[in-house]
């Protein structure tokens, strides 16, 4: 049970709020991003700026949604069978919370 209560106070969250993280800091890559091509003199090199940024940030949004569902998963895996018919267990900013 030590390795479910991890996964509901500690990992879980933590994948959640560096998602959040990664929304706030792709909006300023975008804001930079936009500036820099409206700016350059080279207009390519600014266009290939952005794709590197671009992909950068998808391969870093994509890798935080596979961890955070792999715990998701890892969590339901290690409830007890009867929590699967009688609760459903979620956890937000860091408090449990049970919906039945």
């Amino acid at each position: 049970m030590a390795e479910l209560q991890m996964l509901l106070e500690e990992e879980i969250p933590a994948g959640r709020r560096a998602l959040l993280d990664s929304f706030t800091n792709l909006d300023r890559v975008a804001e930079y991003c936009e500036t820099n091509y409206v700016q350059a003199a080279d207009k390519q090199q600014a266009l290939e700026e952005t794709k590197s940024y671009t992909t950068q940030s998808l391969a870093s949004v994509a890798y935080l949604i596979n961890t955070l569902a792999n715990n998701v998963l890892q969590m339901l895996d290690i409830q007890p069978p009867k929590l699967y018919s009688a609760t459903i267990t979620t956890c937000d900013n860091n408090k449990l919370q049970t919906v039945t």
